[in-house]
């Protein structure tokens, strides 16, 4: 689920809390080119008002159209589709002959949405199933391989991080890319034993723990939905953490500092029982090449090479710091050697 989803269920919460009733449409199939993938969400008031995305706006207004001014609140779930015809397929902006089904359901009570946002609140992941010819609904915890499933009846949509995310650290620029992980509906841990920045953290949706690094990564049991980013510059916490989380099977483990620095650190680790080829995954400066120098564009240099590495980009197609800066290095000694 995205975060921005959380804000449609928030905001659609909210309306229902103060008197409106609300219509909640998922994208639950598509066929061809989509704008957006199952699962995506749009909240619609009963005055019009809307919140959230399934295409690029025109499905959404003609949403808000059958809402105002043709069907009216619809009072059972229903399904509903798109671009079946090259024309309407052209007027939605979908490619011709694409297809694009939502399921719109109506909401009247706030508490209808009570117990799945609770469960948001605490971090944990579940699945939401619909029944739209009954209306029924049920909330299960869930796992984080289970994906968005329809099969014309039954709608069971998952809410909730798939993914998590360990800093190492609680400095500045922990906190500028813990910002943006958890926008990015990553369930943030921060681990940091030293008291005089633990005690100044207070990022909301994150989780502080003050164990020492080591202890953090192997409670947590990384698996291959795992990051691990050391940000501390102290070897002695920094390490700790690598140490354990290159032997693991997280998909993404960096670490901030300089090419030099980092390939220190390489040799330290072969030290402690790393092997070579796991050294060699450590991404290590962590981040893509974007020229960052302040703390904000640091965190989102690394962000994009987290999100690259999640999205299965293979590593050797992602140009990161050590790879840009050598290869600007070479080319400033050719220009200086031709200039001569």
């Amino acid at each position: 689920m995205e975060s921005l989803d959380l804000e449609v269920l928030q905001r659609a919460h909210q309306w229902l809390e103060n008197g409106h009733r609300v219509m909640l449409a998922t994208v639950v199939r598509t066929w061809g080119s989509s704008p957006r993938p199952p699962g995506s969400l749009l909240a619609l008031r009963d005055d019009g008002h809307a919140l959230g995305s399934v295409s690029g706006g025109c499905i959404e207004d003609d949403l808000i159209d059958r809402l105002l001014n043709k069907d009216g609140f619809p009072l059972q779930p229903q399904l509903v589709s798109y671009g079946v015809g090259a024309e309407q397929a052209r007027r939605f902006g979908l490619p011709c002959g694409g297809t694009m089904e939502l399921v719109l359901e109506p909401l009247a009570a706030a508490n209808e949405l009570t117990d799945l946002l609770n469960a948001l609140r605490a971090g944990k992941l579940v699945q939401r199933s619909l029944n739209i010819k009954t209306g029924e609904r049920k909330l299960e915890p869930t796992h984080p391989e289970q994906g968005l499933v329809f099969d014309g009846t039954t709608l069971i949509s998952v809410f909730g991080p798939r993914y998590r995310l360990l800093l190492i650290g609680a400095g500045q620029l922990s906190q500028q890319l813990a910002r943006m992980a958890v926008a990015l509906d990553f369930a943030v841990t921060v681990c940091d034993p030293r008291e005089e920045y633990a005690d100044e953290w207070n990022e909301p949706g994150t989780t502080l723990t003050r164990e020492m690094p080591d202890d953090v990564v192997l409670a947590m049991k990384p698996d291959a939905r795992m990051a691990v980013i050391a940000l501390t510059h102290d070897p002695k916490l920094d390490d700790l953490a690598l140490m354990e989380a290159l032997q693991s099977p997280a998909f993404y483990v960096a670490a901030l500092g300089s090419r030099r620095n980092n390939e220190t650190r390489r040799a330290r680790l072969l030290e402690f029982g790393v092997s070579e080829e796991q050294a060699a995954t450590l991404r290590g400066p962590a981040g893509i090449y974007i020229g960052s120098r302040t703390p904000a564009e640091i965190a989102v240099s690394i962000a994009a090479e987290l999100v690259a590495m999640k999205n299965g980009v293979a590593g050797d197609k992602v140009l990161n710091v050590a790879q840009a800066k050598a290869a600007l290095e070479v080319a400033a000694d050719t220009l200086s050697a031709c200039a001569k």
